[in-house]
């Protein structure tokens, strides 16, 4: 299996991003997962939004340091000032050219004005 369309973010793990184990942190691969569908929520209500919401979480397959990440993300429902995104992340080891799916989750976001109130999502 392999995932649709391009990444919305691609990122290289690194010995800093790792647990004493040496494991990359879960919160590190949501962090990017976060910043992900957060770029495809900015651009689809044309400014700002926020993460209201995100479901659970099921780690797969782990990630290694030098791992290349990539964050694929699908928007599935645009409401008046929210937009859901179904976020991917997949991992390829540096030398190879197979991918493995690493996570999924549902992210939810709000459109929201300069002083963080929530507005209209301006799709044009």
């Amino acid at each position: 299996m392999t995932p649709d369309g391009q990444p919305a973010i691609r990122v290289t793990a690194m010995p800093a991003d790792t647990n004493a184990n040496g494991d990359i942190f879960g919160g590190w691969l949501m962090s990017q997962m976060d910043m992900g569908a957060g770029l495809v929520a900015a651009r689809l209500a044309h400014g700002r939004v926020a993460t209201v919401a995100m479901d659970g979480m099921q780690f797969h397959q782990p990630v290694g340091v030098g791992d290349e990440v990539s964050v694929y993300c699908e928007v599935t429902k645009v409401g008046r000032s929210s937009i859901t995104i179904a976020t991917e992340a997949w991992r390829r080891h540096r030398f190879e050219e197979v991918q493995q799916k690493v996570t999924e989750a549902v992210f939810t976001f709000v459109a929201i004005d300069d002083a963080g109130r929530p507005r209209p999502v301006n799709q044009e």
